[in-house]
């Protein structure tokens, strides 16, 4: 069984026991969080919302807060003598998936 879920504006299909980076979620290691927009689930039948599938949610365990690889913006114009260096590390949530659940209606 997978699901297809929204967290941080982008869509990620999971299954139970994987760990996925999110965009930061509030929170401590340990701490449950509960993703309920979910778009899809598939087992043993598919369930499509529009846009969400309703009484369908995702359990998750934040495993780790960090900060990505650092990434260097460098601009640069010609003849002019401009030049900017800047560096940015994206904030991560790294989520283990505990369970979907999907309550029948």
């Amino acid at each position: 069984m997978y699901a297809v879920v929204e967290a941080g504006g982008k869509q990620l299909r999971v299954w139970e026991g994987q760990t996925v980076r999110v965009e930061r979620i509030a929170g401590d290691p340990g701490q449950e969080v509960v993703l309920d927009r979910v778009l899809l689930v598939a087992g043993e039948r598919t369930l499509v919302g529009t846009p969400w599938v309703p009484g369908a949610r995702v359990v998750a365990r934040i495993v780790q807060q960090g900060r990505g690889r650092k990434v260097l913006v460098f601009k640069y114009k010609p003849k002019v003598r401009y030049r900017r260096k800047r560096g940015h590390r994206q904030p991560f949530t790294a989520l283990r998936i505990e369970r979907i659940e999907v309550v029948e209606s």
